[in-house]
């Protein structure tokens, strides 16, 4: 997944005006929080992460079943 510059917002930024960034994540944004040029959290909708949730356990479930199948 790519980012824009514009997804980056520094971490004093965003804590200072945490409604902003929220707004947009909920929008369908998602933004990365930076502190002293490093990565340090994502937001994202809570939807969306619940999506990405799903979509990890129906792909980890196969590969599970099939391991023990080899076992």
């Amino acid at each position: 997944m790519r980012f824009s510059a514009g997804d980056v917002v520094p971490f004093a930024q965003a804590r200072a005006n945490l409604s902003e960034p929220a707004d947009q994540a909920k929008a369908g944004a998602e933004k990365i929080t930076t502190e002293n040029g490093d990565s340090r959290v994502a937001l994202i909708d809570a939807e969306r992460l619940d999506c990405y949730h799903r979509l990890e356990r129906e792909r980890i479930r196969p590969l599970l079943i099939d391991d023990a199948h080899r076992r």
